[in-house]
């Protein structure tokens, strides 16, 4: 387990993409991201301003991150691994890539459904996937849960985001930890079937279906609805908070986990525990319009605007564990 400590953080030669800042002696940390660049450099450079520590950083989607830390293995130069989605985190855990951290502040900062239970990985955002409908052709007491989407009224009028997507196989996963298999085989089924058109590759594609008339529903994360109506108020489109009287809206995060080759390790832990923090969530959540995970943050008064709801209590690495079987079953519900 890494203790955390306080230490004078010394830069060691990370290999040539590194070497004119390992050779000026400066502290630095070394970070792999799957966050978009604008998302986190400021939050890097507020690090930095703030405690004298410098962070270089690669940014890549989130498989490709993976392949690179195992390719590297004790030889990579990152110390901190940021990816979203509670799938990959728990991938890149059970790939043996991050270290188990001992650490009161992040666990008194991140609620434990929000961290792996073996204390790998640490979400520092939450972001709901719920549903998106037409206010135009659906009024809000006609929807009531995500499995209920599957039912005859919604006959050629749903759109959805591929299956190949982590976000949808999250939310199908945790409907197996709830449901188990073989009724989460079947709504899964009876969405195929209510398909107005073929999946599309994105969420926002989705949204803009909707609003086209080419369907009247559809599932997305909120931070792409934000995004979209920011960009075109005017959208007949809304949100609605599904399974309120049951299981909750699905939640995911955006996390991150020191790496288990970490050249600094401890300053890693204390960086990651700073994002946990009041000063750093607002950066973190605000950027993307995602719910803070410190529960003593409020959300950015746009998110805030969405209205409460409950969400589902199961701890999201089961997004990750039931993972695998739930491409599987999409796959043979000819979800595509």
């Amino acid at each position: 387990m890494i203790k955390t400590s306080v230490f004078a953080v010394i830069c060691l030669t990370l290999g040539a993409t590194f070497s004119a800042a390992a050779a000026a002696g400066e502290p630095e940390l070394v970070v792999y991201s799957a966050r978009k660049e604008h998302l986190i450099k400021p939050l890097f450079d507020a690090y930095s301003a703030k405690n004298g520590i410098q962070i270089k950083f690669i940014t890549d989607k989130a498989g490709p991150l993976q392949v690179r830390l195992i390719a590297e293995g004790a030889r990579t130069p990152a110390d901190l691994l940021i990816t979203v989605d509670a799938g990959n985190l728990w991938r890149a855990a059970d790939a043996g890539l991050l270290a188990a951290i001992d650490s009161p502040v992040l666990q008194a900062n991140v609620p434990g459904r929000f961290r792996d239970p073996e204390n790998r990985w640490f979400g520092l955002a939450v972001r709901a996937r719920t549903i998106v409908y037409s206010t135009d052709r659906v009024k809000p007491e006609e929807l009531s849960t995500y499995e209920a989407l599957g039912d005859l009224q919604w006959k050629g009028r749903l759109c959805l985001r591929t299956s190949k997507k982590v976000y949808n196989q999250s939310l199908v996963a945790m409907m197996i930890a709830r449901l188990g298999e073989e009724q989460t085989a079947k709504f899964v089924r009876a969405w195929v079937d209510n398909l107005a058109t073929t999946p599309f590759s994105n969420d926002t594609r989705v949204m803009k279906a909707i609003g086209a008339g080419q369907c009247d529903v559809g599932i997305v994360n909120t931070y792409y609805y934000g995004r979209l109506m920011k960009k075109d108020p005017s959208l007949p489109l809304a949100l609605f908070w599904p399974n309120q009287t049951g299981s909750g809206v699905h939640v995911n995060i955006s996390g991150a986990g020191v790496t288990k080759h970490a050249k600094h390790p401890q300053a890693a832990v204390k960086f990651l525990e700073w994002l946990s923090s009041e000063e750093a969530q607002r950066l973190f959540a605000d950027a993307n319009m995602e719910y803070p995970v410190n529960p003593r943050v409020k959300p950015d008064p746009r998110v805030a605007a969405w209205g409460e709801f409950k969400q589902d209590p199961i701890n999201v690495s089961q997004a990750g564990r039931l993972q695998a079987k739930a491409v599987m079953l999409m796959d043979r519900a000819g979800y595509k």
